[in-house]
């Protein structure tokens, strides 16, 4: 996948800390099992007149382009009608990375792993196709939240075709089982505050398929921003904006409207970077320039993938693992930049691409050589 989407390795996600794989249990399952974050591969740079950074490189023998140095973007007044009324994101207290933590109490690398990933809050995926399941774990994780006033990232990972048939491949048989699933998913979503990343790569990779099946995609998109929102009204519904190393702010933009995410009945604006490296201040300019070139309501925002973009994206493009990333702006949902509504960690941090171990597995050497 590109900016976003991350190798699915049976019930893994693209850029989270847990999916909610799991086939076979109950409806009564108390919370999701966890697993790791599904690997995406980036795709080729797009020539663009943008100033923002190339995306990375993917697997294949294309030429590769730099990435300019991220820009200082002028700080502005933050818009306070977008930020939701709590202001401390959740942490699930089931993922890989803690499981490490708890299995290995006399590591050396322990105490900074813990410190400085495990004990952040990250985003929950949901990317099996699993609609007898989906609503309980999902409850697990909104409930969990609500019960302690803080906001839960969840991440809907199942569109069909998904990573056009690369390495995060899966997701629903069909649109109308998708459809299915996405009900279920929302009727999950309780009452409380919840920050909702639809479908990474769904928008922005949209171009493998035919004008006619990209159309019923982003009907389908279009109609899941609308069932979580009714389901509920606090739900915050971002869409795929790729990353600013991908399309050019208008062709992600014209995308973006055609998949609804211009409207409020089902938006409120758009995600980047999702187990990406780009640079928060390229990031910030790229998501104001795409909702400048969306229009829709005053009131859209943006979220970033902050997860391990501290260095910015490698020089050559390397996007498996690469060498010399750090973490980044730890997640908040107050940002004090203008329209961007929350740096979140989409991507959990020691969740490898691939390279320094299993797609999705956790690699305690990645995430320390991250957190040091």
């Amino acid at each position: 996948m590109l900016a976003a989407a991350s190798v699915v390795v049976v019930v893994g996600t693209v850029s989270g800390v847990i999916s909610a794989a799991g086939e076979g249990r109950g409806t009564d399952e108390a919370r999701p099992d966890t697993s790791a974050s599904p690997r995406l591969v980036p795709l080729p740079a797009v020539p663009s007149a943008s100033p923002s950074p190339t995306v990375s490189a993917s697997p294949s023998a294309r030429p590769r382009r730099t990435s300019p140095s991220p820009s200082a973007t002028p700080r502005a007044k933050k818009k306070q009608q977008t930020a939701p009324v709590s202001t401390a994101l959740y942490r699930h207290p089931a993922s890989r990375v803690l499981d490490w933590v708890r299995a290995h109490p006399g590591d050396p690398r322990r105490p900074v792993i813990e410190s400085r990933i495990a004990d952040r809050p990250a985003a929950v995926w949901f990317a099996d196709w699993s609609p007898d399941t989906v609503t309980a774990r999902v409850k697990a994780v909104t409930s969990g939240g609500a019960a302690q006033g803080r906001v839960p990232v969840v991440v809907a990972y199942t569109i069909p075709d998904r990573d056009c048939g690369g390495h995060s491949e899966g997701g629903a048989p069909s649109l109308a089982a998708y459809d299915e699933w996405i009900d279920r998913f929302a009727a999950g979503l309780g009452g409380g505050e919840v920050v909702v990343i639809l479908e990474p790569d769904s928008v922005a990779q949209a171009d493998c398929l035919s004008a006619g099946q990209r159309a019923d995609r982003f009907a389908s998109l279009a109609r899941a921003g609308r069932v979580i929102k009714e389901a509920n009204p606090r739900a915050r519904v971002y869409f795929d904006a790729g990353h600013s190393g991908w399309h050019t702010p208008a062709k992600q933009a014209d995308l973006l409207r055609q998949a609804g995410a211009a409207s409020s009945a089902s938006s409120d604006g758009v995600f980047s970077n999702v187990s990406n490296f780009h640079g928060t201040a390229d990031e910030i300019a790229y998501d104001r320039a795409v909702l400048d070139a969306l229009g829709g309501p005053s009131g859209l925002g943006a979220v970033i993938d902050t997860s391990r973009n501290g260095n910015g994206a490698p020089a050559d493009g390397e996007w498996c693992d690469p060498a010399g990333r750090t973490l980044g702006r730890a997640p908040t949902l107050s940002t004090g930049e203008a329209r961007i509504d929350a740096y979140l960690w989409v991507k959990l941090p020691g969740e490898s691409d691939g390279c320094q171990g299993e797609p999705g597995s956790f690699s305690p050497s990645y995430a320390y050589d991250l957190a040091r």
